[in-house]
């Protein structure tokens, strides 16, 4: 309810703040898909490589593999979710990842460990594809305060990267599968935390948003510069820690961590304006723009002021990027085709950061080393920004 001057009243005040709370225990669970899943796997992956011999091909297949189980978990979860419903199939992949972590600490055999991620990656993206449909379906009821809603639940992210932070350094001088177990506890624990506000949440068979007809020819400048983003983000947040470790700066590892998580969770403060109120996909420009600076910095300089800067930057813009192309396709297509646009993002996003830590890995096993590889990385990113730049549409809606 509104006050007569316009103002929020303390009913909707105290529903907005609800609302954010719920947002903020759902987050849990990007936490566990994409904070410990995915990106908890750049802390661990030195000493793996070390006690296993691997190379940075091998190295790589790992987050790809990871990566693959999301792109078959994107292209199935609507489907599952249909007969389930969101709230289930959330709950579902939560528990598939978390078991999925703890079985990592209990082999070093190749297979095995790209078989794990794999199901990681798969019981991700049904946390992920159900999570921001059930967050989308929560922001109706604010739609003033959409972007950042949004924003705090993909902002999970950066509660999972900072808890890592924190969490593994002491684990992994004893070596690297208690890393893993502990990353496997959290997980359980996290989704222990989220169900009770699970149960509160609007719930719907995905396929609802998603079946409507409509042409998605308006966003493919987007879905192109959305590509580079995920062959360039991935490649980054894979090998950065083990090119810190290999540049001298390994005692740094954990506060740069930390404050890549800080930032990805602080994200939405910095970009909820400008993801509103510019036009097309500028927003989307200027956050890849961000991306590919972030990314280049390490590759200039080691001292610590320009590796926090590093972190601070990317992990301030690379969920923004996520976010907004929900915000995207709410802007640029009719109600009924919003699922397909999300649908059509997830499915790009997830095709990207397969290849990105193959072709990220290949180039760092040459003669350039690891700064090829992450160079290549951030010029991907650059061409991102210049491919979204060029995405038209009304403004915001």
């Amino acid at each position: 309810m509104s006050t007569p001057d316009g103002r929020a009243g303390p009913v909707a005040t105290e529903s907005l703040a609800r609302a954010v709370w719920q947002m903020a225990l759902l987050s849990l669970g990007g936490a566990v898909a994409l904070g410990f899943a995915r990106f908890a796997y750049a802390l661990i992956l030195p000493a793996m490589r070390s006690d296993l011999g691997w190379s940075f091909t091998l190295a790589g297949a790992m987050n790809a593999a990871n990566a693959v189980g999301y792109l078959a978990g994107a292209l199935t979860a609507t489907g599952i979710a249909t007969r389930l419903g969101l709230r289930r199939v959330f709950a579902l992949g939560m528990g598939l990842t978390a078991l999925a972590l703890l079985a990592c600490a209990l082999t070093g055999w190749a297979p095995a460990l790209l078989a794990l991620r794999f199901l990681a990656g798969l019981g991700g993206a049904f946390v992920f594809v159900t999570g921001g449909a059930l967050a989308s379906l929560a922001a109706r009821a604010h739609p003033t305060r959409s972007a950042l809603l949004l924003g705090v639940f993909y902002g999970g992210a950066g509660v999972g990267i900072l808890a890592s932070a924190l969490l593994l350094p002491p684990l992994l001088i004893h070596g690297w599968r208690g890393a893993w177990a502990a990353l496997g506890v959290a997980s359980l624990l996290a989704l222990g935390a989220t169900l009770p506000a699970l149960a509160r949440l609007p719930d719907r068979a995905a396929s609802a948003a998603g079946t409507g007809r409509g042409s998605l020819t308006p966003l493919t400048p987007a879905f192109a510069a959305y590509a580079c983003f995920g062959v360039g983000y991935i490649a980054y947040m894979t090998f950065i820690v083990a090119f810190l470790r290999l540049s001298g700066a390994g005692g740094l590892i954990t506060p740069f961590w930390a404050v890549l998580g800080v930032a990805v969770i602080l994200n939405p403060l910095a970009w909820q304006r400008p993801a509103t109120h510019l036009p097309g996909a500028r927003a989307m420009s200027a956050q890849m723009l961000t991306l590919a600076v972030g990314a280049t910095l390490p590759l200039l300089s080691t001292h610590p002021a320009t590796l926090l800067l590093s972190g601070l930057l990317f992990g301030g813009s690379f969920l923004a990027v996520v976010t907004f192309t929900t915000i995207l396709t709410r802007r640029s297509l009719p109600e009924p085709a919003w699922g397909r646009g999300i649908a059509a993002f997830t499915v790009i996003f997830a095709a990207g950061q397969t290849l990105g830590p193959l072709l990220t890995g290949a180039l760092s096993d040459g003669a350039g080393g690891l700064r090829a590889g992450l160079g290549v990385s951030a010029l991907v990113l650059l061409a991102g920004a210049g491919l979204a730049w060029g995405q038209g549409g009304a403004g915001r809606r």
